[in-house]
Parts: structure tokens; C-alpha cells; sequence
């Protein structure tokens, strides 16, 4: 990984966007699902120094689009076990 290289910013956060369709759908978001909310989302390219910058101004780390569905099935888990 080199300082130039770039990466893609989902923006608004990978992880909100799918928080959000899940609960509005009221049920689990299927894998084809999330594939397509990460294909459709609004990105941007930046460096690892923008990434790391974005993420500490968040507060957490989003969801990596190339490992989407793995990473969501983590995070909806704890993001669930908080609303409750």
C-alpha cells in the first residue's frame, strides 16, 4: 500500500446506509441485497490518510466494500444488541 493509492469512500457510510434499508424493511437485508446497496453507493476516492482521517472524525471504522457481506453480518449483529 503506497500513500497515493486510492480507495473508495462510501459516503454516506457503508455501514449507516445498510442499517438503515434493513430497518426499514423491517427484516434482514438477503446477501443480493447488500450487494446491490454497496454497487449503488455514492463513493469517492481518496488515500488511506483520508480514509483514516474520515473514520476517526466518525468515531468507527466502516464496512470494507469488497468484504460488504462478511463485515455486515458482524456489525448488524452489535448494532442490534445496542438498540435493544
Amino acid at each position: 500500500m503506497t500513500d497515493d493509492e486510492l480507495f473508495p469512500i462510501p459516503i454516506p457510510a457503508l455501514v449507516a446506509v445498510l442499517l438503515h434499508k434493513e430497518r426499514e424493511k423491517g427484516a434482514p437485508l438477503s446477501k443480493s441485497e447488500v450487494l446491490e446497496i454497496r454497487d449503488n453507493a455514492e463513493c469517492r476516492m481518496g488515500t488511506i490518510h483520508e480514509v483514516q482521517a474520515l473514520e476517526e472524525s466518525r468515531g468507527y471504522t466502516d464496512i470494507d466494500p469488497e468484504n460488504v457481506w462478511e463485515q455486515w453480518q458482524e456489525a448488524r449483529v452489535q448494532l442490534n444488541d445496542k438498540k435493544s
